[in-house]
């Protein structure tokens, strides 16, 4: 079961720096990089597969995304307004695809790199506050 993110608001909160950045340039990144992401060789984007929230039909998204201990994390670049987000949060889980392996992940939460739980090392953080992700989605799972 999906914990509670604070309350959802109905107009989508506003981008990160790099979604600022990169949101003009994603259709087309999207279309190369789910070619490529979760190959064994491409250690940086994995694929990450989603049920939409109303729809209930399944997506297939390239995200940057890491192993961290106790699971994965996704900079949340594009911010708690992007899709594959709310879908994630909306159904409790999602599958990731890393290095040609599968992952069923679950549990969401949204977590903060600069908190005494983050699973990122001190010297990633001044990174992510420099592209302005402030936060990411954490799954659960192996």
């Amino acid at each position: 079961m999906a914990r509670k993110i604070d309350a959802p608001s109905a107009e989508k909160p506003p981008r990160p720096l790099a979604g600022r950045i990169f949101g003009f340039f994603t259709p087309i990144l999207n279309r190369f990089t789910t070619r490529i992401a979760g190959r064994r060789y491409v250690p940086l984007y994995v694929l990450l597969r989603h049920r939409g929230r109303r729809s209930g039909r399944e997506y297939v998204t390239p995200v940057v995304g890491m192993r961290v201990p106790g699971g994965f994390a996704i900079p949340m670049a594009f911010g708690e307004g992007a899709d594959w987000y709310r879908n994630i949060v909306a159904t409790g889980g999602a599958t990731i695809r890393q290095h040609g392996a599968e992952h069923q992940l679950g549990d969401p939460a949204a977590i903060d790199p600069d908190s005494a739980a983050s699973p990122f090392p001190r010297w990633q953080r001044p990174v992510f506050r420099a592209l302005g992700i402030r936060r990411f989605l954490f799954l659960k799972g192996s």
